[in-house]
């Protein structure tokens, strides 16, 4: 519970925050991890939350949005975080209900690091005053931020994919299972990120007197924040489907020289099939029964090898 702007308690629980909102210079903040039907229950009934938005955060899987009921704002969001090892984007739910003087977050799992958005709280004392606002910007700006960071490292992981194409001694079934994961976890960062936009504009909506006074242009940076995330993931994407294009033309090319070898020393082999074949006949030719005939003959298998293998290598093929 925060009063004109200083932090005086905490640890209290829910059947207290209606008698601290009785008093209108409290602000109160109330986090819920992993809730029960009835944790919620009994903060919806403290603060009039509206029972659709209390069944939202009950439910999964809900698009990043903002809702606004009467008495209320509804915001869900999502914290990311990029496994390196896998290529797999994590992703944690983050729900706030916002009133006029309160802010309850409801986390899907303790993997959403809220001493993280505490921390943030505790940063900038200063702003402590702007209320609401201000709780609901460092949730906010940690979410966005969380954005951040997995695009930076899903960049960097795709710059070792580049880095990857022109290797001498490339690993194709490793490199195509990774860049089909980190494609994947770019599609899912896009689905969590682009909605945001969204959200950010609705709360810098006048009416909704949320945000103004000098919180303000601490919400216009996150929005441009996730302008910028939107857009580099965007360009990822589209980076992610290039190097796929070129590794599989990559393949294809090495498949060529592969084939050109391939039938270059089938021709060379050729050459002795057809002259010991030739000598294989039952009929007299020139050197029947004699050495010279063998001698020719060998001369004449080395002769046209070495002229095709000379060919060949100028050409290239070999």
């Amino acid at each position: 519970m925060y009063r004109n702007g200083i932090l005086e308690d905490e640890g209290f629980p829910v059947a207290q925050v209606s008698d601290y909102l009785a008093d209108p210079t409290a602000v109160v903040w109330f986090d819920l991890c992993e809730p029960t039907a009835e944790d919620l229950s009994s903060i919806s009934e403290e603060l009039g939350l509206h029972p659709l938005a209390v069944e939202d955060a009950v439910a999964e899987h809900q698009r990043a949005k903002l809702d606004r009921y009467q008495s209320h704002i509804f915001v869900t969001s999502y914290g990311v975080k990029l496994n390196t090892d896998t290529g797999e984007l994590e992703t944690d739910e983050v729900d706030a209900f916002v009133t006029d003087r309160a802010v309850v977050t409801v986390r899907r799992s303790p993997g959403f690091d809220i001493d993280a958005v505490v921390r943030r709280w505790d940063d900038s004392p200063d702003l402590a005053k702007c209320g609401v606002g201000f709780l609901l910007y460092g949730l906010l700006d940690y979410v966005v931020d969380t954005h951040f960071e997995a695009v930076q490292s899903l960049d960097t992981e795709i710059e070792t994919l580049e880095d990857q194409l022109f290797d001498d001694n490339p690993r194709d079934k490793e490199m195509q299972r990774r860049t089909f994961e980190l494609r994947k976890s770019l599609v899912l960062l896009r689905r969590v990120v682009l909605p945001m936009r969204e959200v950010l504009n609705s709360l810098l909506r006048r009416d909704l007197h949320v945000v103004d006074g000098e919180i303000i242009p601490y919400f216009h940076d996150v929005y441009d924040h996730v302008l910028r995330a939107t857009e580099w993931t965007e360009s990822l994407r589209d980076l992610v489907t290039t190097i796929l294009e070129t590794h599989l033309t990559l393949r294809g090319n090495r498949l060529n020289v592969i084939m050109k070898q391939v039938t270059s020393w089938a021709a060379i082999i050729a050459v002795p099939t057809a002259v010991t074949g030739f000598y294989g006949q039952n009929v007299p030719y020139p050197g029947f029964g004699k050495v010279g005939g063998l001698w020719s003959s060998l001369l004449i298998i080395i002769g046209l090898s070495v002229f095709l293998y000379v060919i060949f290598r100028r050409k290239e093929w070999l």
